[in-house]
């Protein structure tokens, strides 16, 4: 069964509305269950150009319950037949029927994903509470399967003659993952996991939901044009366009709003002159799940944390972190700690210098103040302009939107020799969506859709989304890729301007699509982005670094007004200013990845999230001028699901990885040797997870990893 991929900087949001309307739905969907045709287009195999493509345009989202249940039975009866199967178990009649089967379910999970994230409006969120418990507990009778795992373990303990090397790594996955999963629990255990499982899922959907509501809810309105000073003119309009969004009739009098999302809330904060209004932003942005209510989801997170600590004992491990980190790189906590707590001082230290900058910037402009976490932004813009005589206003305005997307498309072409060519007959599932085909060599690789403007019923954050993975176990199927952000649409005919923080996010997500993209496995289980959870984020960390290179910059960065290329003198103040604000950047970040690992070490006991942060940041040092990126009443990655729980790590970890993979193209001279691309194509693209991750780097890079190369990106001392 294939695995939805959704990656980015924010994890699989699951929605919740009130119980009393699920309770209602959930009569209404369970009653026309018992009626759903499994000719449903939600269950049909896609059809069309490309190898088929998702029907949207089909799509009744009334149907969904009902076609969960369908594809939920299909798939049950092919793991039976699996698992009943009286021939003696081999790795094709157990492990490759496995790979091949639920693929109903697997369409139908791409399709919802897109409701519930891209689309989450009218019944979906009444919808999906019904539907992701049915999916946990599809997924716990999968792993607790007893004749099921006995021929998996059969093949494991047997002799594995004719297996690849891949094949080897694929079965050695599959029965590791049912024993982590509990496979060895006997019967009793087995229902107090499922008990567990089914808690989580419901838990999540109510954080995601509560979250999301404080998202939409928390709107920063605005009337008087004299609390704009010092807003770019492109920021101005987007907030009057987010207005109109927003409510239409309140935008009548109040024209602009900073919607609750961090797209709108950092450019108010780096450039507002009104320091009583960007602490309103600021707070409202920090608060989200914080507010205290119904939708405050701390006691939330309280039951999550004691959940997950009673799953990991049941499961025989000491902590959830344990569980969590045992099939990735880092394997133990106590290795992903070492790796952050060797970058934590040098980050707060290197803050204490970025404050110190900041004030004597405020001295001397006579404001009478001392640095506060929504000046921080602020004041860091003014020192960037004094340091380095660079200020984000002249950049912004060569970074088009639509120049950017070509730029990414420009850079793949020239490494994977891709080329991308613009599709209409293709349906898309909302008309801002655009589709393209991806090529090499004139042949078909895959489709490319890109979702780039915040709506209502859409999340925040960006992310990379994988509908259909490749495979070539009886004839190739090609990946279906997706890239999903939230930029605020300008004034029709303008042209869409971004920061140059969103510009590496853009080229960050886009790095996730190439590795589905780039992907040439046989089996989906090993394709693309299936790979450990802190190398997962190697390749789209290692992918920003082509957005600052001379020749996507001359090409692409074109001013929206004069048509000029952004100038030598403009690359080289860029260049010149890579490491600036680190300490900022890695600290915010660093907070919210030591909360989460230390969370998920305290084991089973009761925590209150809001203590748990304030005073474990306090042991740290936490510099007070700073909060974590992900405070935790919002904190999606860790709360919305399971994803990078006790892996928030996972960026550094692999930004380890990236610094150093990095130095081979700065070596070279050039981040376009063909050579050094080809490498990177066959040891880290395409591989997906047929081999060790650590085996491919170490193929790639000639050595292990050397960790100073991270101290040496951010700027840091390497001693």
């Amino acid at each position: 069964m294939q695995r939805l991929q959704i990656l980015g900087f924010i994890g699989l949001t699951i929605i919740m509305s009130s119980f009393l309307s699920i309770q209602s739905h959930a009569q209404e969907a369970n009653q026309e269950a018992g009626s759903m045709k499994q000719d449903s287009v939600l269950l049909k195999s896609w059809v069309g150009p490309y190898g088929g493509v998702p029907p949207w345009s089909m799509v009744n989202v009334d149907e969904f319950v009902g076609a969960f249940d369908a594809a939920i039975e299909l798939a049950q009866r092919e793991i039976e037949t699996i698992a009943s199967n009286s021939e003696a178990p081999t790795f094709k009649n157990t492990i490759v029927a496995m790979e091949k089967s639920g693929a109903a379910l697997d369409r139908l999970q791409a399709i919802f994903g897109v409701h519930t994230s891209n689309l989450n409006i009218g019944p979906i969120k009444d919808i999906e509470p019904i539907v992701v418990p049915k999916l946990s507990q599809f997924a716990d009778s999968i792993t607790q399967n007893k004749k099921l795992f006995q021929r998996i373990e059969t093949i494991y303990n047997g002799p594995q003659e004719g297996l690849t090397l891949a094949e080897k790594r694929l079965l050695k996955d599959e029965y590791d993952s049912f024993v982590r999963q509990g496979a060895k629990l006997n019967d009793d255990e087995k229902q107090k996991l499922t008990e567990i499982n089914t808690q989580l899922a419901g838990l999540f959907t109510q954080f995601s939901q509560n979250v999301l509501h404080d998202e939409e809810n928390y709107i920063t309105w605005i009337d008087d044009e004299a609390r704009l000073v010092g807003l770019p003119e492109s920021t101005v309009a987007a907030m009057a366009s987010a207005a109109q969004a927003a409510d239409a009739e309140k935008a009548k009098t109040a024209k602009w709003c900073v919607t609750n999302t961090r797209s709108s809330m950092e450019p108010f904060l780096t450039y507002a002159d009104d320091r009583e209004l960007r602490k309103v932003v600021w707070t409202k942005y920090y608060s989200r799940g914080d507010n205290g209510g119904e939708y405050d989801t701390n006691q939330i997170i309280t039951r999550v944390l004691r959940l997950r600590a009673q799953r990991a004992k049941l499961l025989g491990y000491q902590t959830h972190a344990h569980w969590r980190l045992e099939p990735q790189m880092a394997k133990t906590p106590e290795n992903a700690m070492a790796l952050m707590l060797k970058v934590w001082p040098k980050a707060v230290q290197r803050v204490k210098e970025e404050v110190a900058d900041m004030q004597s910037i405020a001295d001397q402009l006579g404001h009478k103040l001392t640095i506060e976490p929504w000046d921080y932004r602020y004041y860091a813009e003014k020192v960037r302009k004094a340091k380095f005589d660079l200020d984000s206003n002249e950049i912004k305005p060569y970074l088009q939107l639509e120049r950017l997307r070509q730029s990414m498309m420009w850079a793949a072409g020239e490494l994977y020799g891709f080329e991308f060519k613009l599709v209409t007959d293709v349906p898309t599932f909302h008309p801002d969506v655009s589709v393209y085909e991806v090529l090499r060599d004139g042949q078909h690789v895959g489709l490319w859709f890109f979702d780039p403007f915040a709506r209502v019923g859409k999340r925040s954050g960006a992310w990379m989304t994988a509908y259909r993975s490749q495979r070539n176990i009886d004839k190739p199927i090609t990946p279906i890729v997706s890239n999903n952000s939230n930029f605020i649409k300008g004034q029709p005919g303008e042209p869409i301007l971004i920061s140059w923080d969103d510009a590496i996010t853009l080229f960050h997500e886009f790095g996730h699509a190439l590795h589905g993209l780039c992907s040439d496995t046989q089996y989906p289980s090993q394709s693309g982005t299936s790979v450990a959870r802190d190398y997962v984020e190697f390749p789209s960390q290692l992918n920003e670094h082509w957005l600052s290179t001379p020749e996507v910059l001359s090409k692409f960065a074109i001013h929206y007004e004069t048509g000029e290329p952004m100038p030598k003198e403009l690359l080289d103040k860029i260049e010149k200013a890579a490491t600036f604000n680190q300490g900022f950047n890695t600290v915010e970040y660093l907070a919210s990845a030591l909360i989460d690992m230390k969370m998920h070490l305290a084991g089973d006991v009761e925590i209150d999230p809001d203590q748990f942060e304030r005073e474990t940041l306090a042991e740290l040092g936490m510099p007070k001028e700073i909060v974590m990126r992900h405070r935790t009443p919002q904190f999606s990655h860790v709360f919305a699901d399971d994803g990078y729980s006790a892996g928030y790590y996972s960026y550094l970890w692999s930004d380890a990885l990236t610094a150093d993979a990095a130095e081979v193209f700065e070596d070279a001279g050039s981040y376009y040797k063909p050579e050094i691309a080809k490498s990177l194509y066959d040891n880290i693209m395409s591989v997906g997870d047929t081999i060790d991750p650590a085996e491919g780097f170490r193929r790639f890079r000639g050595r292990d990893v050397d960790t100073t190369a991270l101290l040496r990106k951010r700027g840091f001392p390497v001693k």
